[in-house]
């Protein structure tokens, strides 16, 4: 199953790393093999992680890219990961992990929100450019996993 949270726009909020594990902390049942925080203002991003296609610890999340401009947090499974991941190779893209989350993450950086097209499964996931401070929320055409937000006047909430 998973979890993903978070929060865009931290102003007022003293400890974000707190308030988003507290998010995950509610939904631990989605994913009880790993969980993690990360923050880089004005974003916070949390995850619960329950391990199936790569059970290895560097398929944790968040998910750094390797220079850390890039982060996700995704929940679901991409399908066609193995011929996008051939794709993104055959590209440069060099990969650390065999898991479908490091394909969505190099897919984006790769091929920016038009990878969104390319992704056929189910999926809701948060995708953070820390150099342009542009986050991207998505979930998968038919909903299969849901995105819940809520935005305040300062916040963006969601999970």
């Amino acid at each position: 199953m998973c979890g993903i949270a978070g929060i865009f726009g931290l102003e007022g909020i003293a400890d974000p790393a707190a308030v988003v594990a507290g998010m995950t902390e509610a939904m631990a049942h989605r994913g009880p093999d790993a969980s993690g925080v990360h923050v880089a203002s004005p974003v916070a991003l949390g995850h619960r992680r329950l391990s199936i296609i790569d059970l290895s610890h560097e398929s944790d999340q968040p998910m750094h890219s390797m220079d850390g401009r890039y982060t996700v947090v995704f929940n679901g499974e991409i399908y066609n990961y193995r011929e996008l991941r051939r794709e993104l190779e055959a590209a440069g893209r060099v990969f650390r992990t065999g898991s479908d989350t490091e394909v969505l993450l190099q897919a984006c950086i790769h091929w920016g929100h038009a990878a969104l097209e390319r992704f056929h499964g189910m999926f809701a996931f948060a995708f953070w450019d820390l150099v342009k401070q542009e986050l991207l929320l998505a979930r998968d055409r038919m909903g299969i996993k849901p995105l819940y937000v809520y935005r305040d006047d300062r916040h963006l909430f969601f999970a």
